[in-house]
């Protein structure tokens, strides 16, 4: 059993003075609705007798924006 494979585009900028940085990222860029990542592996539930064989996966999340502040020591 196979998936079709999935692209994400992440994008980001950060700027760098003396003991600081200062960026911003903005993730899954173009907002795709996709799998993040996916496994095939046999699980089995509580109330099941057997396992089952299955594609496991995790969505993508939403596009969203994520701010940076760094202090270096």
């Amino acid at each position: 059993m196979q998936k079709d494979g999935s692209t994400l585009v992440h994008a980001g900028v950060s700027y760098e003075f003396n003991n600081w940085e200062i960026g911003v990222d903005v993730l899954n860029l173009l907002d795709a609705e996709d799998d993040d990542i996916a496994f095939f592996f046999e699980s089995q539930l509580a109330n099941e007798t057997t396992g089952v064989e299955d594609i496991h996966f995790h969505p993508s999340n939403p596009r969203h924006i994520r701010l940076l502040l760094k202090y270096r020591f």
